[in-house]
């Protein structure tokens, strides 16, 4: 699909492989989550214009690049994406962070949202819409149709590990924004959990389970 990256950088592979495993303890998994996040970023950023402008360093006048005026704005998805929100600080800290609360019916699988908060002028902001995992893809979809409907028109999503199924659903729903991950896994089991996956990021990072 020409909107889905997917990143096989040796850093990030080796990264996920530890919070993968079931015996890391919650500290070090939210740190890792941070570190991917971080080198994820990096590269899920590389199109932000650029301008020349004139300094002055101590030998002389010059001409170098600045970011030109995009303004950025992280919104995790609740309480997962809460994780990825430092490593994108550490390499943006102007960027203003807004909030989409959602939870999954254990039944249906089905997203509910009780919370949404955002910048008010999130129209004029690129969104990175965070979560570390995208599975049937339904938190995803209604969390950025909820960012559309107040006028957020330029998307990116950044996940972790996605399941094949969560990346075609998001791509069908929303094809005009960009999907970003370090992992494709096999699928998804009868509960609607990625598989081999990492189990619940949210209780991993919190340490709720």
């Amino acid at each position: 699909m020409k909107n889905v990256t997917i990143f096989d950088h040796p850093l990030i592979q080796h990264k996920t492989t530890i919070i993968r495993q079931k015996a890391t303890p919650n500290k070090e998994f939210r740190e890792i989550i941070q570190e991917i996040t971080m080198l994820m970023c990096y590269e899920a950023l590389r199109d932000l214009p650029v301008e020349a402008v004139e300094i002055e360093t101590p030998i002389k006048k010059t001409k170098q690049n600045l970011i030109k005026g995009k303004k950025l704005a992280v919104v995790p998805i609740l309480r997962a994406g809460l994780g990825m929100v430092d490593g994108m600080l550490s390499l943006v800290p102007s960027a203003k962070v807004g909030h989409i609360g959602m939870y999954r019916d254990e039944e249906t699988l089905q997203p509910h949202e009780y919370y949404c908060k955002l910048p008010p002028d999130i129209e004029e902001r690129l969104i990175v819409v965070v979560d570390p995992m995208l599975a049937t893809g339904g938190s995803a979809i209604d969390a950025i149709s909820q960012i559309k409907s107040y006028g957020g028109k330029h998307i990116k999503f950044l996940c972790i590990i996605a399941a094949p199924e969560g990346i075609e659903a998001l791509s069908k729903a929303h094809p005009d924004v960009e999907i970003y991950c370090a992992n494709v896994d096999e699928g998804l089991n009868e509960n609607g959990y990625i598989v081999p996956g990492l189990g619940d990021a949210g209780d991993r990072i919190f340490g709720t389970k």
